[in-house]
């Protein structure tokens, strides 16, 4: 079966290291979209403070995707299960700290300010599973073997 791997067909398999570098690829594309968004479509239509949460949504989105990317590399030399563990970690993290502070930020915009209420809470939870995955990252890079 030809395919554009050279002409062999390959089973799709999916290993922890494959599985991340896809998500944090993913995750890039997401956070660039959304701070070009954020920067030339909603600033002019948000408050101040309100801009400010949104980007700290990017930061922390950009700064946890690379954390997505190194947990592919750790999971070929460290603990698969450990980094794993922080690859989704960090994924998760994203999604409540990151998604709650985007969706606060625009909540009057969406004429939803009782979003902040049910948003708010999110926000630390997503922070604590970023942590949590600095912890899983430490663990898996505990077992760090060089590999030929």
């Amino acid at each position: 079966m030809d395919n554009s791997h050279g002409g062999e067909h390959r089973s799709v398999h999916f290993s922890t290291a494959r599985r991340f570098l896809i998500v944090g690829c993913m995750s890039g594309v997401t956070a660039v979209i959304l701070g070009a968004f954020g920067s030339h479509v909603i600033k002019p239509l948000l408050a101040e403070n309100q801009f400010q949460l949104f980007e700290t949504g990017v930061k922390y989105h950009f700064y946890h995707t690379f954390a997505i990317i190194s947990a592919a590399f750790v999971s070929r030399y460290g603990s698969r299960r450990w980094s794993q563990a922080a690859g989704w970690l960090f994924f998760s993290g994203i999604v409540f700290f990151s998604g709650s502070l985007y969706l606060m930020s625009i909540s009057d915009l969406l004429q939803a300010p009782e979003l902040k209420t049910f948003l708010g809470p999110l926000t630390p939870v997503g922070g604590t599973l970023l942590i949590a995955g600095w912890v899983a990252m430490l663990r898996a890079s505990i077992h760090y073997e060089r590999k030929q």
